[in-house]
């Protein structure tokens, strides 16, 4: 009874801080026209707005319907790319406050839903046949269908991840090497498979050597192939093959996937001759809760892209 009270606490938690995130990311440019975070301010933010156009657009993954957002300069063709992929359990309504910011940069900016990675969501597919892996099949589905529109330079791509999403765009960009120019990883969760080996996945836990064909994490219905398509990986082994352009951004008090991730990831990008910098953003959490930190991290982005 007592775990059921503690479980239920922490899914409400979570919860809130989802409602949080949205009301801290997309309430307070309303609501504070003049305040600055960071270097940006957000009058700037909101007077830009008008010059993005926004559409809806659907591609398919294994016969599964993947739909998302593309924001884009106003008039704008031959666009540089950016696909922009959220974490566990949330959506592209995560996702598109990056997807804006680099719409002002004259990016093509997609964001999606991956199929069965969320708890409210608009593509097609089941929670429980969702890995780290069929995330991967996703992106690439969703970077061949932008690449293929006529507002888009194919030749131009960057990636951006969040948490699950940055592990699943790290591993995606080792496996696409050339084509991605750079990559944008936001507390990466990297640490997937070590939990995975631990029996412990956030709310989840299971023996790792026997792996229920069904299990909740917290409120979401995971399957086995969750934990079996990621308990043998190195991550590191694999995301090593990516030698182009990184920036990491990470909190230091992020309990969810510790800092010590994406300085090892850090250290392997350079030693296999890629270009990785890590931001490190003072008290920031997992997902950057606080609009400071939230709005920090966007002008590390704007930064860092105004340079490639």
């Amino acid at each position: 009874m007592k775990r059921g009270i503690v479980m239920i606490i922490k899914i409400s938690a979570f919860i809130m801080s989802v409602v949080t995130v949205l009301i801290n990311l997309f309430g307070t440019v309303a609501c504070s026209e003049n305040q600055r975070f960071g270097d940006i301010s957000l009058s700037q933010e909101i007077n830009s707005l008008c010059s993005i156009d926004r559409e809806e657009f659907s591609c398919e993954r294994d016969g599964l319907t993947i739909r998302g957002t593309v924001f884009l300069p106003e008039g704008k063709t031959d666009c540089p790319i950016a696909v922009i992929s959220h974490g566990f359990m949330a959506n592209q309504l995560f996702s598109q406050i990056h997807a804006q910011n680099l719409a002002k940069m004259g990016y093509a900016a997609f964001c999606f839903d991956f199929c069965g990675g969320t708890l409210v969501g608009s593509s097609e597919g089941s929670s429980t046949d969702m890995s780290a892996i069929t995330e991967t099949e996703d992106l690439k589905a969703v970077i061949a269908y932008a690449k293929a529109q006529d507002f888009t330079d194919p030749e131009e791509l960057i990636l951006l991840g969040c948490s699950q999403g940055g592990f699943v765009s790290a591993l995606t960009a080792a496996e696409l090497r050339q084509e991605v120019d750079a990559l944008i990883l936001l507390y990466p969760a990297l640490c997937i498979p070590d939990d995975a080996r631990s029996g412990q996945m956030m709310f989840a836990k299971f023996d790792p050597q026997n792996v229920p064909e069904t299990f909740w994490c917290g409120p979401m219905k995971l399957g086995r192939r969750y934990v079996t398509d990621v308990v043998e990986m190195d991550p590191y082994e694999i995301i090593g093959g990516y030698t182009g352009q990184v920036l990491i951004i990470h909190g230091n008090q992020d309990n969810i996937v510790d800092l010590s991730y994406s300085q090892r990831a850090v250290e392997v990008y350079n030693q296999a001759g890629a270009q990785a910098e890590l931001r490190i953003i003072d008290g920031g959490g997992h997902m950057f809760f606080k609009p400071t930190h939230a709005y920090t991290a966007l002008g590390y982005i704007r930064e860092y892209v105004d340079q490639l």
